[in-house]
């Protein structure tokens, strides 16, 4: 399939190789404006690896990363990384447990945590937009201490968006929360992927009972390689989520989300 734009990102034969050990191996990987993304595979697999590399935590071996036209190596990496927005549970422990929500949320915008940053009436109105945009408008003014784990992830969900990042990753958005917070969770998730001027979404997952019915695209990972990529009926199936788990997996598919049952 043919594209009138150039990819949001595009990763070309990216290797990374630590001594004698390869992380990553020929990872090719395109997203274009429109396309949501689901990156699947199993614990060890290289996702957490991938997503280190994209940030500039972790540097290629070789191959290319471009983000937006710019070449990891050839920009300053801390300013082109602000438009891949990023929500993962490992920020939790860095937000002081009095910062109220919108704080919290104005703060994406300046890439801080603990926000001392001098802020504008405008910010203060973008943040709260997000906070409703996600059904979290009473969360406003409320402390992170006195925050659940569904709410905390809405917060840090509007927070990413604060920074009106082109790409937004979500890692593992429901690790944590009780089963009526992960459904709120992946119904706030599905209404940032419909909005028209939205980020390109990445869910980052093991569980295909994660995937929501605006994703259009996955990708999966099996010890540092890809395995299948491409539209998300042609990857998330039966045959190769049993190659990517080394199980025999049965992927069923019912009002536009997954399930998977494995036979042992």
């Amino acid at each position: 399939m043919s594209h009138a734009r150039p990819p949001l990102l595009a990763i070309n034969d990216l290797t990374v190789t630590r001594g004698k050990v390869t992380i990553l191996e020929g990872i090719d990987w395109a997203i274009f404006r429109g396309e949501h993304w689901v990156l699947l595979g199993p614990n060890g697999c290289g996702k957490t690896s991938l997503l280190k590399t994209l940030l500039g935590y972790l540097s290629p071996t070789d191959g290319t990363i471009e983000l937006l036209g710019k070449r990891y190596g050839a920009y300053d990496w801390r300013e082109i990384r602000l438009q891949l927005g990023i929500v993962t549970s490992a920020l939790q422990a860095s937000i002081p447990p009095a910062e109220v929500a919108l704080e919290t949320v104005i703060s994406g915008k300046y890439a801080q945590l603990d926000l001392w940053a001098p802020t504008t009436r405008q910010d203060s109105a973008t943040a709260r937009r997000l906070l409703r945009l996600l059904g979290a408008s009473k969360l406003a003014d409320r402390p992170w201490l006195y925050l659940s784990q569904g709410e905390r992830q809405r917060v840090l969900i509007a927070r990413a968006l604060m920074a009106r990042p082109r790409v937004l990753i979500l890692d593992e958005p429901c690790a944590g929360p009780d089963p009526v917070a992960r459904a709120e969770v992946l119904e706030f998730v599905e209404r940032v992927a419909r909005e028209p001027r939205g980020p390109a979404l990445v869910l980052v997952t093991h569980h295909v009972e994660e995937i929501c019915p605006a994703f259009t695209h996955a990708l999966t990972l099996k010890a540092g390689r890809v395995v299948r990529s491409g539209k998300i009926g042609e990857v998330v199936n039966s045959r190769t989520l049993s190659d990517v788990f080394d199980a025999d997996i049965r992927v069923r598919k019912s009002g536009g989300r997954y399930s998977a049952s494995v036979k042992v």
